[in-house]
C-alpha cells in the first residue's frame, strides 16, 4: 500500500490529478481492490464511482471495476472532487490554524462545520477552504485530509500538504501511532477508568447510524475520568482505532451517551446542549519530514467550558408545595 502511495508524481499529471503505479503486490487483484489499498485515504464506494464515470485511466486508457491487474501499470485519478464527479470548488473562509508548515497543517475545527462534500454539503465545507488556502492541495487525495472529525464534533485536524506527507500520515494512522485524545462529557456518573473494546458497524435498522455489531471492525477506545458532576461526567478518551461515530457508539454502549447527542442520546435529555459535547483535545504524531514527535492541544471551546460549569452547580430544588388552609366556617 504505501509502495504505491511513494510513487505518487507530483508533476506528471498537473493540478487535479495523482498518478501512482500498481505495486506487485497488488498484481491479480480487480481494479477496485487495488485502487483500494494503494489510496487508503478515499472510500471504495467513491473510488468506484471514480472508475465508472471514467475519471480513472490504467495506462491511459479509461477501466472498469472489475479490470483485473498485472502489476506496474500506471493508474491516474482527479482528487478533491466532490460526490457527482464536478471538480470541489475552493472557497476562502477563515481557519483557526494551530500549526503550519511545508508539510503540514492542524487545524482547530469549530463545531458546525463540515470535512468533506456530500449531499447537501457541497460548499462551506473544510475541503473548500483547503482548496482556497492551499491550492497544491489539489495534488492530495481529499485535499490532505487523513482523518475526520464528526460536523458537530470540535477540535484538532491534521491536513497533510504533499503527497510524500499524506503517505506518510495514513501510514502512522493505520499503525495507531498517532495519538487522538478528545474531552467528553456524559450523561450519568462513571465510576471509574476503563477500556471499550467492542466491534463496530453500521446499524442493521438505520442506515445513518453505527452500532455494536459482531460482525463489525475492531475497534477500542481508552477513556478516564476526569470530573464527576451530579448528572454527568467529564471523560478524557483516547482513540486506539479510529471508527465512524467511535467514541459515541462506545459511550452510548456502555449507558453513558454523550451530552447533547442526537444520534446515540436525545436531545431532550438535561442537561440541554445543541450539539454532543465531544472536543479533539490533544493530537501527537511523529512529523512526516523531520521525524520529530510533535504534539499540540486545543482548549475547550466556550460553549463546552459553559456546559461543564452549568453542570456543577446543584440543582435547583423543588419549590415546597403549598398547604392549603382550612377555610373557616362562618
Amino acid at each position: 500500500m504505501t509502495e504505491a502511495l511513494k510513487n505518487y508524481s507530483l508533476n506528471g499529471g498537473g493540478r487535479d490529478a495523482a498518478r501512482v503505479t500498481v505495486p506487485a503486490d497488488c498484481a491479480g487483484l480487480r481494479l477496485d481492490q487495488a485502487l483500494a489499498r494503494m489510496f487508503p485515504g478515499l472510500s471504495r464506494t467513491r473510488l468506484a464511482r471514480r472508475v465508472l464515470a471514467g475519471e480513472v485511466t490504467v495506462d491511459g486508457r479509461a477501466a472498469l471495476p472489475r479490470q483485473r491487474l498485472f502489476g506496474g501499470e500506471r493508474v491516474v485519478l482527479a482528487p478533491g472532487r466532490d460526490p457527482d464527479g464536478e471538480p470541489a470548488a475552493a472557497e476562502s473562509m477563515a481557519l483557526a490554524i494551530v500549526y503550519e508548515d511545508e508539510a503540514l497543517l492542524v487545524l482547530d475545527k469549530p463545531a458546525g462545520l463540515v470535512v468533506h462534500p456530500g449531499a447537501g454539503n457541497r460548499r462551506g465545507t473544510l475541503l473548500n477552504a483547503l482548496l482556497a488556502h492551499a491550492p497544491d492541495s489539489r495534488e492530495v487525495p481529499r485535499a490532505g485530509i487523513v482523518h475526520r472529525l464528526d460536523k458537530d464534533t470540535s477540535g484538532l485536524l491534521v491536513v497533510a500538504k504533499t503527497l510524500a506527507a499524506h503517505t506518510e500520515l495514513v501510514r502512522q494512522l493505520a499503525g495507531r501511532t498517532v495519538r487522538r485524545e478528545y474531552l467528553a462529557v456524559v450523561h450519568g456518573r462513571v465510576a471509574r477508568p476503563g477500556t471499550i473494546s467492542a466491534p463496530i458497524g453500521r446499524h442493521p435498522r438505520s442506515r445513518i447510524r453505527m452500532a455494536v455489531v459482531a460482525r463489525g471492525r475492531h475497534a477500542v477506545t481508552h477513556f478516564e475520568v476526569i470530573e464527576r458532576f451530579p448528572a454527568a461526567t467529564l471523560l478524557r478518551c483516547r482513540l486506539e482505532t479510529g471508527r465512524t461515530h467511535q467514541i459515541r457508539v462506545h459511550l452510548q454502549s456502555a449507558g453513558h451517551p454523550l451530552v447533547g447527542d442526537p444520534t446515540y442520546g436525545s436531545r431532550a435529555a438535561a442537561p440541554p446542549f445543541p450539539r454532543q459535547a465531544l472536543h479533539a483535545e490533544r493530537l501527537a504524531l511523529r512529523h512526516p519530514a523531520t521525524g520529530t514527535t510533535a504534539s499540540w492541544h486545543a482548549p475547550l471551546p466556550e460553549d463546552m467550558r459553559r456546559l461543564i460549569e452549568a453542570l456543577k452547580e446543584p440543582p435547583m430544588p423543588a419549590p415546597a408545595a403549598r398547604v392549603a388552609r382550612p377555610r373557616k366556617e362562618h
